[in-house]
């Protein structure tokens, strides 16, 4: 399993999520209270999300981590 293809894969299922709820990046960062370049970076597959990163995020969009993650598959 090749971690870069897991950042890219969740970063596009981050943002599949955020323009479902009609998000800006710009919202999404500030309900998150992140900053709009390391959101920027997430849905772009740059970064490792650290597992507190991954629940702001959850709240930032209203779903648990569970949710976060439903329909979510790691690249084989």
């Amino acid at each position: 399993m090749d971690k870069d293809q897991i950042k890219i894969a969740f970063g596009a299922h981050l943002t599949t999520l955020r323009k479902e709820r009609e998000l800006s990046i710009h919202q999404l960062a500030h309900a998150c209270d992140l900053e709009y370049s390391h959101v920027q970076r997430i849905e772009k597959g740059k970064v490792n999300v650290a597992l507190t990163t991954l629940a702001s995020l959850a709240q930032g969009l209203n779903l648990s981590l569970e949710e976060l993650f439903s329909g979510f598959d790691t690249p084989q």
